[in-house]
């Protein structure tokens, strides 16, 4: 393990402006009550997940779970006895964990608080430990130490300022490269902009919190992360405190991005319009001009982020609204717009979409768009395999449902969907290959103007629909 100064930092709650949602599927631990503390001499320890290519990892402390967590997300501080500890952290693959650190023996010395940080992408996965002396901070103060945990950026020089403070005219908090971290500093809470330069310059600016407030007595870790997701920023920032609350600060100019699928099957050709709440609706602009049925767009940049409604209209008639649903987009989040059912019912299917590939293991999500099938029952399997003796993956999905993204082993397999309860197919056996770090999506559809023969609609590194 590399050693260091503990990352502890800077602010408590992000300010709108540049907070996105992307991080949501896992909650760690928050820190556990005073009560809870082991009686004698203690140490405390957080952890955080930094590889950007990493899936979701579980880390053990003891060969106890403490937590699952996500890219960018930490646990919240834990208190141990002093002394030796063994540290284990296990990447959730398909079939079982793998273990790509550990087990690492670790001694906390009392009084002491200690972040360890799974950070590099897989091939060169490794902890980095940041450790300094347990103090209080004061109300009126908040503690900053920041981490760069993003092994494609640059060396960066880091400016806390007043809001739209000349760089020029400012000393940075200091200059780091990745595996560095700066402070830890006591700054007078309140509200500054976070920009980050390369190495000995004020220009190009890599990252701009915009406006963000440090509350009075925070102690929080910062680590600059490698961006995953939309924008042109090299980075955005992981904010934990030592509760374990986790946030995301994204870039100024960060977009929001959203996809549209059309998968009503006797709908005619549609657009799209994006409004934002409370403005007015311009069809001479629309979000997608026209979209025909089975249909879909690439990832849409929309800018400026916030509350919009979308409309979907005939594309020959704009005044004639199908759908019109208000839909929150926010910068770095990632979404796609599905049109589903019969003209007669066509309603929106709104998905959240995690855009980060793994490196060890594929991603996959089915999502039930076909509104003559009723209930399905979808198998997985061995490519040429017999479903007739085997338990459907997934049992009864009901019209309009999504998997979610579920991750699989590289290789072939055979999707089979049959209405449920039965052994006969109504899609497939297809196919499908997927590889490591890939993403892919399977729609099932009707045939055009409605019922069968089904198919799907294949997204994402799928390359043709069937």
């Amino acid at each position: 393990m590399k050693t260091g100064r503990r990352l502890l930092t800077l602010l408590a709650i992000v300010a709108a402006a540049g907070c996105s949602d992307r991080y949501e599927n896992l909650n760690p631990p928050a820190n556990p009550p005073a009560a809870s503390a082991p009686s004698g001499a203690y140490a405390n320890v957080q952890f955080l997940h930094a590889s950007p290519d990493a899936p979701p990892v579980s880390v053990l402390l003891d060969d106890a779970a403490v937590a699952k967590l996500d890219y960018g997300q930490g646990t919240g501080e834990q208190s141990v006895a002093s002394g030796s500890h063994s540290v284990t952290i296990q990447a959730l693959t398909p079939g079982a964990p793998t273990t790509v650190i550990g087990p690492t023996s670790l001694t906390l010395s009392s009084g002491t608080d200690t972040v360890i940080v799974a950070e590099g992408d897989v091939a060169n996965i490794g902890s980095a430990v940041f450790t300094h002396t347990l103090a209080t901070v004061s109300p009126a103060s908040t503690r900053v130490q920041v981490l760069h945990a993003a092994p494609s950026a640059p060396s960066v020089a880091v400016f806390v300022t007043a809001p739209g403070a000349s760089l020029e005219s400012s000393t940075p908090l200091g200059t780091f490269a990745y595996g560095g971290s700066l402070g830890p500093t006591v700054v007078p809470s309140g509200q500054y902009e976070i920009r980050v330069t390369p190495a000995g310059a004020t220009t190009p600016v890599l990252f701009d919190s915009g406006t963000t407030t440090l509350s009075g007595g925070a102690d929080l870790v910062i680590a600059a992360l490698q961006n995953t997701g939309p924008g042109t920023a090299p980075i955005v920032l992981s904010v934990l405190d030592a509760t374990g609350k986790n946030s995301l600060l994204v870039d100024v100019g960060t977009p929001a991005s959203l996809r549209v699928v059309h998968d009503s099957p006797n709908a005619p050709p549609v657009s799209v319009l994006a409004t934002a709440v409370g403005g007015t609706v311009d069809a001479s602009s629309p979000l997608v001009p026209t979209l025909a049925y089975e249909g879909a767009t690439a990832y849409l940049s929309v800018l400026p982020t916030g509350n919009y409604d979308i409309e979907v209209t005939p594309a020959s008639n704009t005044s004639d609204v199908l759908i019109n649903r208000e839909l929150p987009l926010n910068a770095g989040s990632v979404q796609t717009f599905y049109a589903i059912g019969n003209l007669a019912t066509i309603a929106p299917l709104i998905t959240q979409d995690d855009d980060r590939r793994y490196a060890t293991q594929a991603k996959l999500r089915i999502i039930h768009g076909s509104p003559s099938a009723g209930p399905v029952d979808i198998y997985l399997t061995t490519p040429g395999a017999s479903i007739a003796t085997l338990s459907p993956t997934y049992a009864a999905v009901p019209f309009g449902a999504d998997t979610g993204f579920v991750s699989y082993a590289a290789g072939s397999y055979a999707l089979t969907i049959t209405p449920t309860g039965s052994k006969t197919a109504a899609i497939g056996p297809l196919t499908v290959s997927l590889n490591k770090d890939g993403i892919y999506t399977a729609v099932a559809r009707d045939a055009p103007g409605g019922g069968g023969p089904l198919g799907l609609i294949l997204l994402d590194d799928f390359t043709t629909s069937q």
